[in-house]
């Protein structure tokens, strides 16, 4: 089986790496072929196609896009174009609310006990924009907490006490954006909505009449129970699948490229295959 992984980060989000590590990675991991989804921004993009060109891996243009509705939704965007001026535009958007909210964080976090000063947070987040797996990061080297996970179990998730909420777009104008820059748009990693299964069907099947072509069927976090869920949702509401281990380097150090977290994930490229298909990429 020819393997794959649609779903990573590089140091222009949240993840440790550069591009170019990044796709020699997926290279070292006997990787066909890697979607980068940075979180909000195509930055890197350029950089990671000119290396898998190089190396002989296939890089597929993506991002990872924020957005609340009745929960919070991550939607993941395949084959966009880097330059689209509508999805930069939205980038732009995001980063000031990301300012906005990284100032928010440091009171947070310092009145919680937790003593991260600028300078150690910049240390790890020396490209791209800061957010919470920085963080968790800082947290983590400090003493404070085990790992990244914990930190974010314990105080950087959705509702916990350092949680800092921000201003982002709506799920349906993202896949509008995904859609405008030529891409197709997914549902990335529905479980972390917190949302019943019910309403987990009931956001795809509303996402599906906005325009949302699949959603992310393999995931290294998913228990085989949520994996098997969720794909038999995507076969009700005939959504595509998609599949990423949510890489990050160091930031997530035990989440591998390609296969997960303890070797749980092998996705097969002949979803990318349909994919490509459902975007005139095949």
């Amino acid at each position: 089986m020819k393997r794959i992984d649609l779903h990573t980060h590089s140091l222009f989000s949240d993840g440790s790496m550069t591009p170019e590590e990044l796709v020699f990675a997926a290279k070292q991991a006997g990787l066909s072929a890697i979607a980068l989804t940075d979180h909000d921004t195509t930055d890197g993009l350029a950089r990671a196609m000119a290396e898998g060109q190089r190396l002989g891996v296939e890089v597929v243009p993506g991002v990872e896009l924020s957005t609340e509705g009745i929960s919070q939704v991550h939607v993941l965007g395949y084959y966009i174009d880097p330059q689209s001026p509508a999805l930069k535009d939205s980038f732009k958007k995001q980063q000031e609310e990301r300012r906005r909210t990284h100032a928010a964080y440091m009171r947070v976090l310092n009145d919680h006990g937790f003593a991260i000063t600028e300078e150690e947070v910049k240390r790890v987040a020396p490209v791209g924009s800061i957010g919470r797996a920085h963080y968790a990061k800082v947290m983590m080297e400090k003493g404070y907490v085990e790992s990244v996970a914990e930190a974010f179990q314990k105080y950087l998730f959705v509702g916990a006490p350092c949680y800092v909420k921000r201003e982002v777009m709506d799920p349906k104008e993202a896949i509008s954006l995904i859609h405008e820059a030529g891409g197709v748009a997914f549902f990335a990693h529905p479980y972390q909505t917190k949302l019943s299964d019910e309403g987990i069907f009931n956001l795809m099947k509303e996402l599906k009449d906005a325009g949302l072509d699949g959603i992310e069927g393999y995931y290294s976090e998913y228990t085989p129970e949520m994996g098997e869920k969720f794909r038999k949702m995507a076969k009700e509401l005939d959504l595509m699948l998609s599949g990423g281990s949510d890489f990050h380097a160091a930031m997530k150090p035990h989440i591998r490229i390609g296969s997960g977290v303890d070797g749980n994930l092998a996705v097969d490229y002949a979803l990318l295959e349909k994919i490509k298909g459902a975007c005139g990429r095949g």
